[in-house]
């Protein structure tokens, strides 16, 4: 299967939602194993990741990007110092009150 091909058929999922299995196959992406497969091999080869910064860098290097509206998620980014001790604890709706708060 054409490479070409095959990220029309990664972006088609991935913009649709719909699962690997139900990549039509009149398409001519090739079948969804195989673009699940060629999206886990560019994966681990860094090529997603590079693509991504070479894009920030141009759309920056053009002053597309509005930097005032960016964040840091989370779930990415670990905080150094575990954060501010003076914050209150959140807890979920329904959790148990006598558990003890993790470490904050």
């Amino acid at each position: 299967m054409d490479d070409r091909r095959c990220l029309q058929g990664i972006l088609f999922v991935l913009y649709t939602g719909i699962t690997w299995q139900q990549l039509p196959l009149e398409l001519g992406f090739g079948s969804g194993q195989t673009c699940w497969r060629r999206l886990g091999r560019r994966h681990e080869a860094g090529v997603f990741g590079k693509l991504h910064r070479i894009l920030l860098a141009e759309l920056n290097a053009t002053d597309r990007i509005d930097w005032t509206r960016a964040c840091v998620d989370a779930s990415h980014v670990k905080a150094k110092k575990r954060g501010r001790s003076d914050r209150p604890i959140v807890r979920r709706p329904g959790q148990d009150r006598q558990q003890t708060p993790p470490d904050l």
